[in-house]
């Protein structure tokens, strides 16, 4: 059997304390909807119904609106009319 090498270790003669509490705070206001506009976002693309367009009713800053939309990006719709709608923006989207 062949003997392995000795390994060095420094001896430890002081105290050691890397335990630390560590707090954060955001003071962002975060939109806790915008999982479930995703959601609606994507099971509109994915709807059977969606073949290339679809008349949805979009809420946002406080107003609705209703818009025809073809396609989507990371963050934007796209509308017929060449539009882009922001998704952050989006407080409800329902498919008429």
């Amino acid at each position: 059997m062949q003997e392995l090498p000795k390994v060095f270790a420094n001896a430890i003669d002081k105290r050691i304390n890397n335990t630390q509490d560590i707090y954060y705070s955001s003071d962002r206001n975060i939109n806790t909807n915008k999982d479930s506009v995703i959601k609606k976002i994507n099971n509109i693309f994915s709807s059977s119904n969606h073949v290339y367009k679809s008349e949805v009713r979009i809420k946002m800053n406080g107003k609705e609106i209703i818009k025809t939309i073809v396609g989507k990006t990371s963050n934007y719709l796209i509308t017929i009319e060449g539009e882009l709608i922001n998704i952050i923006d989006i407080e409800d989207i329902n498919k008429i």
